[in-house]
């Protein structure tokens, strides 16, 4: 496969693309999109739209104070990129780290970044330095624009030669005072390839060391042509909201990517749990939401039989990915309110949802179908397609694939041109496609990926910890829950201080997500005779 000339002077990220031969197939034409040679998505998301529908709409909405119009965002954007380059010396090809709560201005640092020819690496305010350092090294990230609120674990993690530039603070090199300062002309976008990385988005693999997805110009574009246009048709009028960050695709793409490729806004909120939620979707007339399953299931509670005085009238469409959407959450939500809950899954790999349905095609307890420009099928473990009502894995392919930063798990995740998700599926004889199990150790707790293996290595740090070992559970309102069992070294006493203790530990090294949401305490673990570890035996202990 032939890759068009780079626009990056900075050739790290093309460099450090698996070879092309690990490649999946790459679907593009009818029924799915195809581009140009040439693009910078950010021209395409924000100064094209601005052309189709005028500068005066709004784009961003804050829980107070006026909208950003299409206008300000744009100028906004233009006046950072400015900085970028001619202040803070990026190069097209530099990876540029983002980091801070989910407000306008973080996504303007990310569309300044991409007009800009760089590589945006976003990253969730709550990980820790440790996280934070790992991610910087694996990219080799050169440059940080981090909201100062969110400045103390990035400095901690002293990754090597990274410059960091806060925005918010009263410092003479704040990015809104540089900014403020730049040249107020329109910024000329650098000329990328289609197939130039835009993007770097981290997950974590069952080893819990982190993968980088390398994702083009062109694969932004992709997802909201495919799933957001054909399946979501949004409308210009619309107002997206949602609880899940931008440093998670999912984020990325339902409150940037699909509201601006429409023309429509998006309401930015820095606490967006099932509590706030609610109250914001009936204030501010949200009509398009993204969550989770499980603040479905909270809100539900909060609702009530007669509603719980909440307004949701101007919702139309509900969206529902990170984890499986159980039959009996989408019938309650729908009994309760009367709407459909587009369920959906992707993954950080493909960028975003590539089986989905909406309106009269969705079927409760069924994922859907293959989103237009997407194709699906269920293997063996060999790779052979298995026939439909037999449970193997999932396979996909479509406009984007996967692409790891140098990592040789690449050859697990294609194979045969195909992707495999990590998830056990059946394919019903109409085509739908029903979700049975992940297929790996990974545990799905409220929408957030958690690497046991990673917790594991976190409690071990813990010097009263001899073994442990972390597994799901299934819970009903999360999905799952990481359940860690511990064995402690001897004269080491189990309890509630311990509990507290490891709890302790684990946040002092991940986010806070990934901490175990119980603690049991084990003379030793499951073990067979060569020693390996028994982690189904885990999983049935209750």
């Amino acid at each position: 496969m032939e890759l068009t000339p780079s626009a990056h002077l900075d050739t790290f990220a093309r460099d450090r693309l698996p070879p092309t031969a690990q490649w999946p197939d790459l679907l593009y034409g009818p029924p799915g999109p195809s581009y140009p040679r040439r693009l910078n998505c950010a021209v395409e998301l924000l100064d094209a739209t601005v052309e189709r529908f005028g500068p005066g709409r709004p784009a961003f909405r804050t829980g107070s104070g006026e909208p950003w119009t299409y206008g300000r965002l744009r100028e906004q954007v233009d006046r950072i990129a400015h900085v970028l380059t001619a202040r803070l010396g990026v190069v097209p090809g530099n990876r540029v780290l983002l980091r801070g709560p989910t407000t306008p201005l973080l996504a303007a640092c990310w569309l300044a970044v991409l007009k800009a020819g760089a590589v945006a690496v976003t990253v969730l305010a709550q990980q820790r330095a440790r996280e934070l350092r790992t991610i910087c090294e694996l990219a080799e990230v050169s440059h940080a624009l981090c909201d100062e609120r969110s400045l103390e674990g990035l400095t901690e993690a002293k990754a090597p030669g990274l410059r960091i530039t806060p925005y918010g603070s009263d410092g003479p090199d704040d990015l809104l005072r540089l900014a403020a300062a730049a040249p107020p002309t329109p910024y000329p976008a650098v000329p990328t390839a289609a197939d130039d990385v835009a993007l770097i988005a981290f997950t974590s693999g069952t080893t819990g060391r982190p993968k980088g997805c390398l994702h083009f110009h062109r694969d932004v574009l992709a997802v909201a042509d495919t799933f957001s246009a054909q399946v979501l048709r949004p409308e210009p009028e619309d107002v997206f909201a949602g609880s899940p960050p931008l440093g998670f695709t999912f984020g990325l793409g339902g409150l940037v990517v699909f509201p601006l490729r429409a023309g429509a806004s998006a309401l930015l909120l820095e606490q967006a749990g099932p509590k706030q939620l609610l109250p914001a979707i009936a204030e501010h007339r949200v009509s398009v939401l993204f969550t989770a399953p499980t603040a479905y299931r909270v809100m539900l509670e909060s609702l009530g039989r007669d509603g719980g005085g909440h307004d949701l009238g101007s919702l139309r469409r509900c969206v529902s990915a990170g984890e499986n959407l159980p039959a009996a959450t989408w019938r309650a939500w729908h009994e309760r309110t009367g709407l459909r809950i587009i369920n959906g899954i992707g993954a950080t790999e493909l960028l975003h949802i590539f089986i989905s349905a909406a309106d009269e095609a969705i079927r409760p307890g069924a994922t859907g179908l293959p989103v237009p420009g997407w194709q699906a099928r269920i293997v063996d473990p060999s790779g052979r397609p298995l026939p439909d009502g037999e449970p193997g894995l999932l396979a996909v392919r479509g406009p984007v694939g996967c692409r790891y930063l140098a990592d040789p798990r690449q050859t697990e995740y294609v194979r045969d041109g195909w992707n495999l998700t990590g998830d056990t599926y059946v394919r019903e004889r109409d085509g739908y496609f029903r979700y049975v199990a992940r297929a790996d150790d990974m545990i799905i707790s409220a929408g957030y990926n958690i690497a046991g293996p990673e917790v594991e290595d976190a409690l071990l740090h813990h010097p009263d910890v001899a073994e442990a070992a972390v597994v799901g559970r299934p819970d009903e309102l999360r999905g799952q829950i990481a359940v860690a069992y511990v064995v402690l070294r001897e004269g080491a006493a189990p309890g509630d201080d311990a509990v507290q203790a490891l709890n302790a530990a684990v946040r002092e090294r991940l986010a806070p997500y990934k901490c175990p949401r119980s603690i049991v305490f084990l003379d030793a673990l499951p073990r067979t005779a060569t020693g390996k570890l028994q982690r189904f035996r885990l999983r049935d202990l209750r």
